[in-house]
């Protein structure tokens, strides 16, 4: 069976490493981009359906105003058709709010109306519209319905009273929904190249306004941005629409209405642009790519050379001679010395499984810890690797004490209590060891000194303020060194420890003390 070499497993290696970062890379900045872009747009269309409902509401607001001002004039009036007439042209002509506006009798009857074409006066007619201006005999602004022409319009009215309170009538003013007016005006000025527009509907989900004029009037369901703006709620949210459309909508209600501004735009129209761009990238990235597979070929083969041939010694490890034969290895560049160490260390490891150390050596009876032999291999180990590390030595403060007051079986779960106490609050990789009696240690490595100390701090401050077996805290001396900064060897540094560790029995107890720096 023909195996692969170490040259094509370096460069496959690399390659697929940099195939991953690549596509990653990638990959992360287009979802980063897109989900830019989705929220840009999803807080865009909100702001804009929010200032159209103000707008719409203004202008409604403006609309009930102006009948309010005439309504105040007509009523001397009534008597007198021509100045009827008059009036109902100046309101139609002056702001363009209106499609058309009348003025109606109690009865129902109009007394004048414009524009003249439509033939309205004398007529008397039973849209819900005027009939909800009669009933109710206040300012209203009726609910979308269909006229008797036909046309979906809103009917904005304004009662007429004599000076003696009599009711005259009404002044009205109708929007066509369908056609050109100041609303239409209003609301169309959305309309862009980028494919987002808005809608209105009203509080039956019909469709009041929309682009396109075909489908105002009809009612949708299962609209979510229409069942929440309906509900009074303002917001955006990415949906499925009616027609099955991907989209990015705003919404906001309407307070003089039971209306909803929806403004949105296809989620595929928003990422177009960005999906250019990300092609764009690939086209300017590939040449680089290539030049760069051409130098991991280059570069693997380099590598090659001093781990082949470690690859050749290693590979009768388990001989006596095996351990001489690698350190003989000439390793040039950091890589292949680093892979050296990592294999001496496996050396070292195997050894140790073989006949120096097992779990019955190692681990503390009571507590489940590593005891002193397990914790100077570990160090042993970590110095042949030249991983720096910290040493936490700890005392329970009058230990003999508690042992004295509360027997030894109390004391013992005292231990227990401290060695799960230190296990809570150690990483996966630290070492957390029994030395002797009631004496512990934590092993931090690639710890520095100042972390260290805070580990050390905290635990302090921890099992200073928590009860334990005895129903009261118990309080930790504790001293803190570091290698290869507080001394040159194992044995150095453990001692470096408990020096700080009596310091601080020393300085009052109930401390953390650290250990002098070398220079």
């Amino acid at each position: 069976m023909i195996k692969i070499t170490l040259r094509q497993l370096i460069l496959l290696l690399a390659l697929s490493m940099a195939l991953l970062t690549l596509g990653y890379t990638l990959y992360a900045s287009y979802q980063t981009q897109r989900d830019l872009l989705m929220q840009l747009e999803l807080e865009n269309n909100y702001a804009y359906a929010t200032k159209l409902a103000s707008s719409t509401d203004n202008f409604l607001a403006a609309a009930q105003q102006q009948l309010a001002f005439s309504a105040n004039l007509l009523p001397p009036l009534m008597a007198h058709p021509a100045s009827l007439v008059a009036e109902t042209e100046r309101l139609k002509r002056q702001t363009n709010s209106f499609n058309s506006v009348v003025v109606i009798r109690p009865d129902g009857r109009i007394l004048a109306s414009s524009p003249a074409a439509l033939h309205l006066t004398g007529t008397r007619l039973d849209s819900a519209g005027f009939r909800e201006a009669l009933a109710k005999r206040k300012p209203l602004i009726s609910p979308p319905y269909i006229a008797s022409t036909g046309r979906l319009v809103i009917f904005i009215s304004h009662p007429l009273f004599a000076r003696n309170g009599r009711y005259l009538g009404y002044l009205g003013g109708t929007i066509y929904l369908h056609e050109q007016n100041i609303l239409q005006s209003l609301l169309g000025e959305n309309h862009y190249r980028d494919g987002s527009y808005l809608y209105v509907v009203d509080n039956k989900r019909r469709l009041i306004y929309h682009r396109d004029t075909a489908r105002i009037g009809t009612v949708v369901n299962g609209n979510p941005a229409i069942e929440a703006v309906i509900a009074g709620r303002a917001g955006s949210q990415r949906l499925i629409n009616s027609r099955h459309v991907d989209m990015l909508a705003g919404y906001a209600p309407m307070h003089l209405t039971q209306w909803g501004i929806v403004a949105q735009r296809p989620t595929a129209d928003t990422l177009d642009g960005l999906n250019a761009l990300m092609l764009s990238i690939i086209r300017h990235a590939a040449p680089f790519f290539l030049l760069s597979v051409l130098g991991v070929w280059w570069i693997s083969r380099v590598i090659a050379q001093p781990l082949s041939r470690l690859a050749a010694t290693a590979r009768d490890w388990d001989s006596p001679a095996a351990t001489e034969e690698i350190n003989q290895v000439r390793a040039w560049y950091d890589e292949a010395d680093k892979l050296k160490r990592a294999v001496l260390a496996g050396l070292g490891r195997i050894n140790q499984k073989l006949g120096r150390l097992n779990v019955e050596n190692v681990t503390d009876e009571l507590t489940g810890l590593i005891n002193r032999r397990g914790m100077q291999a570990t160090l042993a180990q970590w110095q042949a690797e030249l991983r720096p590390f910290a040493v936490i030595a700890m005392d329970i403060d009058h230990f003999k004490w508690v042992n004295d007051r509360h027997g030894h079986d109390v004391g013992d779960l005292v231990l227990q209590y401290l060695a799960r106490q230190m296990c809570e609050g150690s990483r996966s990789d630290d070492q957390v060891c029994r030395s002797g009696g009631e004496e512990f240690c934590m092993l931090l490595p690639g710890c520095s000194l100042d972390m260290a100390i805070q580990i050390a701090e905290r635990l302090r401050e921890r099992i200073a303020a928590t009860n334990c077996p005895t129903g009261e805290p118990v309080t930790l001396s504790l001293g803190v060194a570091h290698w290869p900064g507080s001394a040159g060897t194992v044995t150095a540094v453990l001692k470096a420890a408990d020096e700080a560790l009596y310091l601080a029995k020393h300085n009052g107890r109930n401390r953390v003390e650290m250990a002098a720096t070398e220079k």
